[in-house]
């Protein structure tokens, strides 16, 4: 197990203008240049990451650090594999305090907005950090409740690969299995030879957050086994 709390995350203005889908001509580009130098200032990344083993292969549950996991698109995904890194990465909850302290709700809006793009390049990094450190090529990942195949109730089982995450990096599941502080993400990424992204087995159209089309086929493969 290894815990990451000195990552370098740089937020570029132009990005987060584009991502927030405003004009830089209209004036909006000083604005966001301020609001990225708060979030600079006040986000700690921190990352906890295990090297864990699979084992127990059978038609719809894997075991991965001695934890059972019930997921056939999961147990699919690692059909050839044998180790996986399971981890909970989180920019902490600094930002979400400033953010509220505003009375301003654009400028809430546009912290909530620069907290995601933050977590997006955290996993990044930790990717990076996985491929150069294991020598490892493309890897993929996949999270508990991105599927209703691998639904969100198997957070309890991730987070007990690790023990106590609150007091390793400050992130704790509430009852109904969110992350606190809200900014975190869990998951497991593991070696394949093509791309994997829950997306592609997802149906569910209009999603910002979308990162690949839907592929009919594809999903139907891991439904008779791929």
């Amino acid at each position: 197990m290894e815990v990451l709390d000195n990552i370098p995350i740089h937020l570029d203005p132009g990005e987060v203008l584009k991502g927030l889908h405003l004009d830089e001509k209209r004036g909006y580009l000083n604005a966001v240049q301020e609001l990225v130098e708060i979030a600079n200032s006040v986000i700690h990344p921190k990352v906890i990451y295990e090297v864990s083993y699979v084992d127990n292969k059978n038609e719809d549950t894997v075991d991965i650090g001695g934890i059972r996991f019930t997921s056939r698109v999961l147990r699919v995904n690692l059909d050839k594999i044998g180790r996986v890194f399971p981890y909970i990465v989180t920019i902490g909850k600094e930002l979400e305090d400033k953010a509220a302290s505003f009375d301003n709700l654009l400028k809430q809006y546009c912290l909530d907005e620069i907290g995601d793009e933050a977590l997006y390049l955290l996993r990044r990094c930790l990717e990076d950090y996985l491929k150069k450190k294991y020598r490892l090529g493309q890897i993929s990942n996949m999270s508990p409740g991105s599927l209703k195949d691998w639904p969100i109730t198997q957070q309890k089982q991730l987070f007990s690969i690790f023990g106590n995450v609150e007091a390793l990096i400050g992130v704790k599941l509430t009852d109904s299995l969110l992350m606190i502080p809200r900014k975190s993400e869990s998951g497991m990424y593991f070696p394949t030879e093509v791309k994997f992204y829950s997306c592609q087995l997802c149906p569910r159209e209009r999603c910002q957050d979308r990162q690949a089309p839907y592929d009919k086929n594809l999903a139907e493969s891991y439904r008779k086994g791929k």
